[in-house]
């Protein structure tokens, strides 16, 4: 079921909004809420086009405190930010998801508004260092308690050391900068990205605090 935002007596985001639910029914009051919610993520990033929320309900017994699902995608111009989280009800997993994403935007944009020399950490002060700190440590934390791998129940006959997922995703040549910006806004603690420098595939990865490093191939012709 998929239910666009058309309420004009509702406060609405810019942006296109697609509510799309599994196994579940969305209410228009549900529709409503999740709105007025993305409108105020959308200040956080106006540069953001589309909301895609998808509700699902797992009715497993064993997991009744995370049996209601809701995964919000944002997208914006060269960029997408993703949020995730179960909660034994969808109005508990709408906050719990909407606080992710934000910390994830205001990270990036406190990020972006400290001065940087090349790519190394940014040199701010002492304020704005424990600030990004607390910040990733809450996001850490979330992270945990609610990032599930939904492939987790599909596989059967699990080995260690298998490889039960595979993902591939395009790869436009970027900043060592727009990589850690990349990483941030998804949630993860590494990006996958081609270096425009050099043209080659590297890897950025979060260190201790706010720190980060960067992983690069070396060029065999040289």
């Amino acid at each position: 079921m998929t239910s666009p935002a058309e309420n004009t007596d509702v406060l609405s985001p810019e942006a296109q909004v697609t509510i799309t639910g599994r196994n579940v029914e969305v209410p228009e009051h549900f529709a409503e809420r999740v709105n007025s919610k993305l409108a105020k993520i959308e200040r956080l990033d106006p540069t953001l086009t589309f909301f895609h929320v998808e509700l699902q309900h797992e009715p497993n017994p064993r997991r009744e405190s995370e049996s209601d699902r809701i995964q919000i995608t944002a997208t914006g111009k060269g960029h997408l930010a993703r949020a995730e989280a179960k909660e034994d009800s969808f109005y508990a997993a709408l906050e719990t998801a909407l606080a992710k994403m934000e910390r994830s935007l205001r990270k990036v944009k406190a990020r972006r508004s400290i001065s940087r020399s090349g790519h190394r950490a940014p040199t701010s002060t002492g304020v704005a260092a424990a600030e990004m700190v607390a910040e990733a440590q809450k996001a850490r934390e979330a992270q945990d308690q609610y990032d599930v791998d939904p492939y987790a129940d599909s596989v059967k006959d699990v080995i260690p050391g298998q490889v039960v997922r595979t993902k591939e995703h395009t790869a436009t040549p970027m900043s060592v900068d727009d990589a850690l910006s990349e990483m941030e806004l998804v949630g993860h603690d590494f990006y996958l990205f081609i270096n425009e420098e050099n043209n080659r595939p590297s890897v950025v990865y979060r260190r201790h605090a706010f720190d980060y490093g960067l992983i690069a191939l070396a060029d065999e012709s040289q």
